[in-house]
């Protein structure tokens, strides 16, 4: 009689990807499959059997073989010890975890395990992307250059960091800049805007292109939409920037508008998961390898010390203040340096 495996993913998504690369690998040796379970029934007697993790409870009652664990470190460990572990046990069944590492969780803790000499039954080991041939060591430098050293460790070093949920570092060191009244002659300004809702404020990070620093920081609320805009273009009289980089989101949409009406170089950001995952890893960067001075504000260095990162069963990461916190000054400064990398696009509005 064959043997019976599941290969269980973190999401239905993550487990389509499978169900399709394992139709491709093992298409030779396929004598059945069922594509409403993703089931493949090999020619030797075999069963391989594609599920999420997405619920625990549903994995349980069926004796395995053998299970392989991709992504564990984003399954609740209730898949492994309440569901998977107990339906190896019948048959004395192997497991095989594949894992980026996700902070030093459950998934850490059955490494460790494998590090012992004493668990005989265990062996883990660490690949680096930097270990496998079939990638360009350019692309790795690349992504080197582009990610926070805690993102860049984890998912190309595999290593196993220490899980505080800080998004900023070296926010201290990085407070050096002084505030200004003005640009100096010739200097290149970007603003970032995000607006208020409800309790939250409006903020303006100004930046100047040329000395890589913020110049001045701007932050209200309880005023209506069109003092706000009133504000913001008074300060824009004033500094004169090059373009306003501004969330379009909700509130944001109109308040652009009529601030394109009025001639104001404003330019739509559209705040997504994706597109703030990039904004905010962007000025991370940028913070911990000193390429940003910004002013000592005490809002502004709370605000960034309290912004945290949770990494999602999907692998993305979610940004956010912790409850009951604002995130005005993060995200208008995030928007500013992004405009400060991007340069400032030949925009004009009528």
């Amino acid at each position: 009689m064959g043997k019976v495996g599941w290969w269980i993913s973190p999401t239905f998504r993550m487990a389509d990807d499978v169900w399709r690369s394992l139709k491709i690998a093992l298409d030779g040796a396929i004598c059945d499959k069922n594509e409403e379970m993703r089931r493949i029934d090999l020619r030797g007697g075999g069963v391989i059997i594609v599920r999420s993790g997405h619920d625990p409870d549903a994995l349980r009652g069926s004796g395995l073989d053998i299970a392989v664990l991709d992504e564990a470190a984003y399954l609740n460990p209730s898949v492994w010890t309440a569901s998977i572990r107990p339906a190896l046990s019948d048959r004395r069944g192997e497991a095989l975890f594949l894992s980026t590492p996700r902070g030093k969780n459950w998934f850490w803790s059955l490494w460790m395990l494998g590090q012992n000499l004493a668990q005989a039954q265990w062996k883990s080991w660490r690949f680096p992307t930097l270990a496998n041939p079939l990638i360009d060591p350019a692309e790795i430098q690349a992504a080197r250059d582009l990610l926070p050293e805690r993102i860049f460790r984890e998912e190309y070093l595999a290593e196993f960091m220490a899980d505080d949920g800080r998004v900023f570092r070296r926010v201290e060191a990085a407070a050096t800049a002084t505030h200004d009244v003005g640009p100096r002659p010739g200097e290149r300004i970007i603003f970032g805007v995000d607006w208020g809702r409800d309790n939250d404020f409006t903020c303006v990070a100004i930046l100047s292109v040329d000395r890589r620093q913020m110049v001045a920081l701007d932050r209200f609320n309880e005023i209506g939409w069109s003092l706000q805009r009133g504000r913001l273009a008074a300060l824009a009289d004033c500094w004169q920037p090059e373009t306003i980089w501004a969330e379009e989101n909700s509130v944001g949409g109109p308040n652009i508008e009529a601030l394109q009406a009025e001639g104001l170089p404003v330019i739509p950001f559209n705040m997504n998961a994706s597109s703030k995952g990039s904004l905010i890893e962007a000025l991370a960067l940028a913070l911990e390898r000193g390429e940003l001075a910004i002013l000592p504000d005490p809002i502004l260095l709370h605000e960034l010390q309290l912004y945290s990162m949770e990494r999602l069963s999907s692998g993305r990461f979610r940004y956010s203040a912790p409850s009951g916190e604002h995130d005005d000054t993060v995200i208008a400064t995030a928007l500013a340096w992004h405009g400060v990398m991007n340069g400032s696009a030949d925009i004009s509005f009528v």
